[in-house]
């Protein structure tokens, strides 16, 4: 693995971590919200320098449909983790206090309906290298062995039907079409069980995205090029 890979894993964990930690808002506190918010957009944009290559050629080559899947989730998550940014600061009680802003109202709906949906779009981007990820894993694990192939599998649904059932349970898709804009956390539940029903929907995303993308890389394109609009990682 170069050091460039290296680099790109482990912004990517940092991420994934304390994208996380900011879902579970009241239970970490205002000033590690706004302190791990900025984390977030920092790694945001380095994700984006190691990526450069990949921006400079969205203009360039041919648009498979998988090309095309990826660049709308890149589009879309641009959007949200910018405005995200934007209403955290208008929002801001401590790193930001001394700014004047006007507009908390609108900047408070913003803030909450981009925070679950860079929690979506993120789970959803990762689904697309969770191939990439399971062949690195190769490596150590013999996971390309049928009979792993299928536990894997047997996992990832397991893992999948939980996420529907916690996405539910947490009133998630509510938060996400702004039919309720106030997010209720019971805070004397334990923090792991918040973590795991919050990983089991981030698995349920990256299960669809994962079987969408090998669906329009093998499936609709014939099956001919394992390698159909995977042009540079992003």
């Amino acid at each position: 693995m170069s050091r460039k890979q290296i680099w790109r894993m482990t912004v990517d964990l940092a991420m994934t971590v304390i994208l996380l930690l900011l879902m579970g808002y009241s239970r970490i506190g205002e000033t590690a919200h706004e302190v791990l918010g900025v984390c977030m957009f920092t790694l945001f944009i380095l994700h984006h320098i190691l990526n450069r290559k990949w921006i400079a050629g969205i203009f360039k080559g041919k648009y498979s449909a998988y090309r095309i899947f990826q660049t709308v989730l890149v589009a879309l998550l641009f959007v949200t983790m910018t405005d995200s940014a934007v209403s955290g600061i208008i929002l801001s009680k401590h790193l930001f206090n001394g700014l004047e802003f006007g507009g908390t109202s609108v900047a408070r709906e913003v803030h909450m309906l981009c925070g679950y949906w860079n929690f979506v779009l993120m789970s959803l981007h990762l689904g697309l290298h969770w191939s990439m990820i399971l062949e690195m894993t190769g490596k150590k694990i013999p996971i390309k062995k049928p009979a792993v192939k299928w536990l894997l599998r047997i996992l990832g649904s397991v893992i999948a039907v939980y996420g529907i059932y916690a996405l539910t349970q947490r009133q998630m898709h509510e938060y996400l079409f702004g039919i309720t804009m106030f997010a209720f956390i019971d805070e004397s539940e334990r923090i792991v069980f918040f973590l795991m029903d919050y990983l089991a929907i981030m698995g349920l995303f990256v299960f669809v995205s994962h079987y969408i993308s090998t669906g329009l890389r093998y499936f609709i394109q014939g099956g001919t090029n394992k390698n159909a609009g995977k042009n540079v990682r992003k």
